[in-house]
């Protein structure tokens, strides 16, 4: 299978709708490079989706569970996908329930995924909702 990545920009055009030329564009561009690449998937790294996370926020004035539904909406248009798949969108959606930041679950999952070295953290609300090590918890040993 075929696989090629977008950027922000092109996440940030779907999450958004805005503006409306550029979106329709973006939506055209994408859907004609789908068709000329049978079983391309096009996906978006978590790097792009934490930044598009804050950018939705800061930068067109969505709440954080507002951000979040754009992206999942983005992300499960049938255009685009996360590049780690389910995982992502579950993280995305449990965000706001867990304590811990969606750009912190996301960090969290890389490491997961690719089965990095541990993440060491000073977040406690990290620290208790996944395998991240409490830094502080070191000291005391």
């Amino acid at each position: 299978m075929k696989i090629c990545a977008v950027d922000t920009c092109v996440l940030m055009r779907l999450a958004t709708g805005a503006p409306l030329d550029l979106y329709q564009k973006t939506i055209g561009a994408l859907e004609t490079l789908l068709k000329s690449h049978a079983g391309l998937r096009i996906v978006v790294h978590n790097i792009a989706i934490g930044e598009s996370y804050i950018s939705l926020q800061k930068h067109y004035g969505f709440s954080k569970p507002e951000s979040r539904a754009a992206l999942v909406g983005a992300l499960t248009s049938g255009l685009i996908e996360p590049l780690d798949g389910q995982p992502v969108l579950d993280v995305i959606t449990q965000a706001s329930a867990c304590g811990a930041g969606l750009i912190d679950r996301l960090i969290v999952l890389d490491s997961q995924i690719r089965q990095t070295i541990p993440l060491y953290t000073i977040d406690r609300d990290l620290a208790k909702v996944t395998d991240a090590v409490l830094l502080f918890s070191l000291a005391k040993a």
